[in-house]
């Protein structure tokens, strides 16, 4: 009797970690609390790679400054669901694309953030659908980076 007892018990813990477990990895994957709600960064640079994957899509740029040093940017996006409704499609950006990106950038200080909207080089204007997007202040343009010939 006492072993059956014991197995419920352990069966119990297990199924509550679990349950507990799975709940904080969904939360996590859908907080947007890595990024700086309180500042915008906008970088002008040069697309590496666009990724079109589940569950995000990622913008990859290299930014040149005026002594043309390099830093690489990762800036994270919505999922290509979300954008799809937006008219976003896999070919639209590619790479070698000189684009202008205002992004909420990482609290950690990191080259990268959570991209609102890019600016194409035919000058249109496309935002991601970032959910809760007007929780992140937009903050006085100021451009970091310059566009290479």
């Amino acid at each position: 009797m006492k072993t059956g007892i014991c197995s419920l018990l352990r069966g119990i813990l297990y199924f509550n970690l679990l349950v507990f477990g799975v709940a904080a990895a969904v939360s996590a994957h859908h907080s947007f609390a890595m990024y700086d709600h309180k500042s915008t960064v906008t970088v002008n640079g040069t697309v590496t790679k666009f990724q079109w994957t589940n569950p995000h899509a990622y913008l990859e740029l290299d930014v040149y400054d005026a002594k043309s040093n390099m830093t690489h940017y990762s800036i994270e996006m919505t999922s290509i669901n979300m954008m799809r409704r937006l008219g976003w499609k896999s070919s639209l950006i590619q790479s070698g694309d000189q684009v202008k990106a205002t992004m909420a950038p990482l609290l950690n200080g990191k080259p990268g953030g959570l991209l609102l909207d890019v600016t194409l080089p035919d000058g249109k204007v496309w935002e991601t659908g970032v959910p809760a997007a007007n929780t992140f202040a937009r903050t006085p343009e100021v451009v970091i980076g310059v566009m290479q010939p």
